[in-house]
């Protein structure tokens, strides 16, 4: 399986390959030397508007259809970082996208629709 999700808080497995952060904060309070993932890319996340309204931080919370929608819009500014994770798939590369140890459920987080991002770009 070339992409990979998980939570930042479940441990590695052998065959993860390149294990990429993509969330715009990093987790607070976790040393440096703790971290699980080989790099940061920030801009994969959503913006913190968008997870605000997902959550309902001061508002009624958005529908997972809307924020599904809003998160692929704004990727589109992030075509050639996604463009360039399909290359890596492309050349046999593993994946594992990651974000936060509370994102429990896949259908309801961004990482799997990054995923999905990313092989809609290696089929074009």
């Amino acid at each position: 399986m070339p992409i990979k999700t998980r939570r930042w808080c479940v441990p590695g497995e052998p065959d993860d390959g390149l294990r990429i952060l993509i969330c715009r904060f990093r987790p607070r309070g976790l040393p440096k030397a703790k971290e699980t993932w080989d790099v940061w890319m920030k801009d994969l996340g959503p913006s913190p508007p968008l997870l605000a309204a997902f959550q309902g931080k001061g508002q009624t919370p958005i529908s997972l259809d809307e924020y599904r929608e809003r998160y692929v819009r704004e990727m589109e500014s992030q075509r050639e970082k996604i463009s360039e994770l399909a290359a890596r798939v492309d050349r046999g590369e593993t994946l594992t996208l990651m974000c936060s140890k509370d994102c429990i459920i896949d259908k309801a987080c961004h990482r799997t629709i990054l995923a999905e991002l990313i092989e809609a770009a290696r089929a074009k």
